[in-house]
Formats: structure tokens, C-alpha cells, sequence
């Protein structure tokens, strides 16, 4: 049974650093990606950044956290990291981990519990 536990989040000021984690079980493959997304009540989901696991370890970020997130993943590849720096109030959100159901495609079909980071002025 594929499960994803997140932990980390939580309150910082603005300029602060969060680090979150993920850690994913009954994996009998490694997903062609895994991501973070994140959600405020009232908008859309955002996608926050995607590592490309099965297709050379390439990241991508979204434009609002670029060069302040760091997606990464450890050796073992059974836990992904998002390390959050320089937050400002508008990273405040739901930010969940998501793994792909394949191999050769990003298809994201697992999802963490969701984490709350609350980042204050």
C-alpha cells in the first residue's frame, strides 16, 4: 500500500526557513516525479516544484519561489524535501507532496496528508 507521511511546516516569520519532508512507503518502483504543491482556501492548487526522478533528476520551480525553494530528494529515494527560504507572508498555504503512479510519465496519483505553513509579517 503506496503511502506519503509529511511532516515539518509550522509558523516562521518572513525571511525565515522551513524545511518540509516526505516520506513515501510501499514503493516497489521509483515515480518518474515527485512534487510539492501547495493551496489557499479559495484559489487553485499551485505547483510549487517537480523533480524529475525518472528523467535525469531535473527540477523545476514555480516562478513565485524560484531561487528561495530547493526540492530534493535522499539517496534511498524514498523521502523528498522541499527546504523553504527567504518565506514571505504569501507562501502561506497547504503544502502537499505528490508522487507519480508511473514510471515513464508525471502523472501525479499519490498525495501527502498536507502540511500548514503560516509564514508572518
Amino acid at each position: 500500500q503506496v503511502q506519503l507521511v509529511q511532516s515539518g511546516g509550522g509558523s516562521v516569520q518572513a525571511g525565515g526557513s522551513l524545511r518540509l519532508s516526505c516520506v513515501a512507503s510501499g514503493f516497489a518502483y521509483v515515480p518518474y516525479c515527485m512534487g510539492w504543491f501547495r493551496q489557499v482556501p479559495g484559489k487553485e492548487r499551485e505547483e510549487v516544484a517537480t523533480i524529475y526522478t525518472g528523467g535525469g533528476g531535473r527540477s523545476v520551480y514555480g516562478d513565485s519561489v524560484k531561487g528561495r525553494f530547493t526540492i530534493s530528494q535522499d539517496n534511498a529515494l524514498n523521502t523528498l524535501y522541499l527546504q523553504m527560504n527567504s518565506l514571505k507572508p504569501e507562501d502561506t498555504a497547504m503544502y502537499y507532496c505528490a508522487f507519480s503512479k508511473y514510471i515513464k510519465a508525471c502523472q501525479y496519483t499519490y498525495w501527502g496528508q498536507g502540511t500548514q505553513v503560516t509564514v508572518s509579517s
